[in-house]
Parts: structure tokens; sequence; C-alpha cells
């Protein structure tokens, strides 16, 4: 490579400036100024070339390496991908925006992994007519046996009579309450949880009753205590690596709730987001009572929220068959595309891969998170993607949000997770998404520079 360093020609788009660097790396690449293999400038030296900040080039990599232009390697550097035979290089003109404030997995960079990954896509596109035409609203026969299998094999309980796979958690839970609501229905859950359970609650004109909980989880005195007051009350919970506390119930308290479930003969709602996530999975409370719980095992969160599918298993045949035909009525199908791909990974071993790796960086970053924030108060598990974060005495999540707003981590305020009591002072700190882990890093120290800064500095 030339001792010259390469200076990317960026063309006022209005778009960031970061995503701006991206293009201009891509449309270099396409025009040979930068070459298969190449290795580009370190982000310190381009930054200092350029007089721009290093976290505006750490992040204009990582929207590069996203978009396919490069590959980061730790302790080597980046590179220009190497060419693909039969394909088209990545189209330097296509932005998809992220919100860095969801709670994403981190993206997978291993190049291996990657190329295993496309081998996976190229598979389903040899195929690709079929998968357009209409098909069954919850997925083919295939496509089931595959994912039982892949399930059982994990050491996971799966009723193939009362399981189906839907287009993404979210739905799913939207479905179940439908298929269970009455006019005198509520949704009994924690007093901090998933915001989509209030956007879904919302939109259903169900209420939402939080319940009185300590450090295991939820109370079963408080789940009795609604129920007498609500007899047509349904439990929701999101017990493991609970969004956005990262929270898990352990099997002594899940064990209590499905008693005073059963007792009660309340249904629960499992929003088992993370289950694929985690390596020593804990028992779900669904496995207890099957026959009066939904059980919703995501897959976004292990692979990328753009694979909108999830494992639901409902209480009896009765409700699945009103649930499938909820699913028909609001979403037509999950999508085959997205259940070939998925398929396709797990028969050729990508889909195990590809939850190991994204295990791994997970902890990695927590590693991060409490080596760059080791005087900050943070609730976390290890293969969490985000930590719970408790400003310092007399710093307010506003003041947090402000002095850190335009930053590349997504940070979002208590406000936006609490049901029935007053928001406390604590903020989800994302760490996933498609940061690479030294822009990670870089977002990281910034965040420590703006908690400790006092009202005196300049």
């Amino acid at each position: 490579m030339s001792k010259e360093v390469w200076l990317p020609k960026i063309r006022d788009t209005g778009q960031p400036k970061y995503i701006e660097l991206a293009i201009a790396i891509g449309e270099d690449i396409a025009a040979g100024r930068l070459k298969p293999g190449q290795r580009l400038p370190p982000q310190r030296r381009i930054a200092e070339a350029m007089g721009v900040d290093i976290s505006l080039i750490s992040r204009s990599y990582a929207e590069a390496a996203r978009r396919g232009f490069v590959q980061s390697h730790v302790g080597r550097g980046t590179f220009v991908s190497e060419a693909k035979p039969h394909h088209e290089g990545p189209d330097p003109q296509r932005v998809l925006e992220e919100d860095p404030r969801m709670n994403m997995p981190p993206e997978i960079e291993d190049a291996a992994l990657i190329e295993r990954m496309q081998r996976g896509l190229d598979h389903v596109a040899s195929n690709i007519v079929p998968l357009l035409r209409y098909q069954s609203a919850t997925g083919g026969k295939k496509d089931r046996e595959v994912s039982i299998d892949w399930m059982q094999s994990n050491g996971r309980r799966v009723s193939p009579n009362t399981l189906t796979i839907t287009p993404g958690a979210h739905a799913a839970i939207q479905a179940a309450l439908m298929v269970i609501r009455k006019p005198e229905t509520v949704i009994l859950c924690e007093p901090v949880t998933y915001p989509g359970i209030r956007a879904i609650a919302a939109q259903l004109s169900i209420p939402l009753i939080a319940l009185e909980e300590d450090e295991k989880g939820v109370l079963p005195a408080a789940i009795i205590d609604a129920a007498a007051q609500h007899p047509h009350a349904v439990l929701y919970l999101n017990p493991t690596l609970r969004n956005p506390t990262t929270h898990t119930i352990p099997n002594d308290r899940r064990m209590e709730i499905a008693d005073t479930l059963r007792s009660l003969g309340m249904q629960l709602i499992e929003d088992d987001a993370y289950g694929l996530v985690v390596s020593d999975t804990p028992i779900p409370i669904s496995d207890m009572i099957p026959d009066l719980a939904w059980h919703i095992l995501g897959v976004s969160k292990a692979f990328g929220a753009g694979l909108r599918l999830a494992y639901a298993t409902a209480p009896d045949r009765a409700q699945l068959s009103a649930f499938v035909q909820v699913i028909r009525t609001t979403s037509v199908m999950t999508s085959p595309l997205n259940l070939a791909l998925l398929s396709t990974w797990i028969e050729q071993g990508t889909a195990d891969a590809v939850v190991a790796e994204t295990r791994r960086v997970a902890r990695r970053r927590q590693d991060l998170a409490a080596r760059v924030l080791p005087d900050v108060t943070f609730e976390s598990q290890p293969e969490a993607f985000n930590i719970w974060m408790q400003p310092p005495l007399g710093l307010s999540r506003a003041e947090v949000l402000a002095r850190t707003a335009g930053g590349p981590i997504g940070i979002v305020p208590s406000d936006v997770f609490t049901v029935g009591v007053a928001p406390g002072e604590f903020l989800r700190v994302c760490l996933g998404g498609p940061l690479t882990e030294s822009a990670l890093e870089d977002g990281l120290i910034n965040l420590r520079a703006a908690l400790m800064q006092n009202d005196w500095s300049g």
C-alpha cells in the first residue's frame, strides 16, 4: 500500500457525516481507488489528516463494515472486503438508518462467519420463486420440523401440537392478547418493563397494572391481591434479561409464580425475547404451567432485528387456532424468506455459530463497560446487550441525555419503561448494534466524561 494517507472525497448529501464518509469509502472501492484486501489507514491517523474527531471515523468504519465494504479484524485493522464472484458489490447508495436507542444485538464482524451467513442466503436465493408465493400463515411443515429439532437439540422442551412460528415476538404478544382479551381484561406486569407492552396495551385499550417486586422479581402475593380486584387479569413477564434492567428471575421465584398462577387459573404471557441468547437458560415459567401459558421465544435478539421471527406456544389447540387466525388477519403470514433463511442456517450449523458469537461479543462488551465505567453504578448480566445505569448523585437522567445528545451510543431514560410509578433516575445504555468495539469504547469514554463533568467545567 502507498505510504500516502488515503483520504476520501466526501460529497454533501445532507446525511450525517459518518454516513457520507462510509458512502465515500464504497464509491472509492467501486472506482478502484481502494483495492480488495487493502488496509485502510488507522482511525486516529485518518482523523488527524482530516481534522475531525476519531469517533466520527470509528462510526464511519463501522457503517462501512455494516454495508459490507470493509472488514475489521481485532489487532490487525480494517481492510477492504475481498471481491466475491457472481455477486455485485455493496450498493453505496443504499442507506439504512438504525436507531441506536433500540436494544440490538452486536452485529457480527467475524469475516468467516459472515461468509457462512452469506452462503446460507445464496442457498435461499437459489429457490427464490416459490418463496415469493402465499404460504401458510405460520410456517410450513419443513420449517416447523427443522426448528423443533433445533430447539430440542439445545435442550428446550417443545410441544409440537401447540407451537407455531410468527412474524416476530411483538406481533406474537399482540396476537396472544387479542385472543385472551375480554372487556374486563387487565395486564399485570413489572413496574419497569418492555416498552412494547405499553404500546400494545394502548393500541388494544387494555389497562396495565404494575405489581410490587423485590430483588427476585414480582411478588406472588401481589399477583394474588391484583387478581382479587381484577378477575380477568393476565400476567405479562419478560423474566430473562428483562428489558431494560437485564434482571433474570431465579428459578425458585419462577416456581412460586407458576404455583400462584395455577391456583388462580390466571394466564401468563412469557416474553422470552432473550431466551436464545442466554447460555445458562433458566427454566421457562411456561414449562411449569403449559396449560396456562403463552411462551414467546424471540429469534431477532439472537440474529438481528431484520429476521422478524418468533416461536409461539399456546396453552391449548383451541387458543392456538384462534391465535393463528389473528396472525393471518393482522400479518397475512410469516415471511417465507425469513423462515427459509433461518432453516438453512440451522441445517448448515450457522445458526448455532451466530448465537455463540453473539454471546461471546456481548460478554466482551459487558467487560468493556465495566472497565471503562468502574465508578458508575449500573445493573447488568454477562450476555445482556445493555446496562441499566444510575447517574451519579446530583445528576439527573435529563442532564445525562443533554450532555450525551448526538453521541453514537443509544441512551434511553427510565420514563419509557415505567408503569404505574414515578420514573426513577435510571437510563438504559445500549452496547449492541452496528458500533464496532473500538467505537463503543470511545462512546463509553465520552459517557464517563459526561457523568463526571461538574457545573464548573468549561
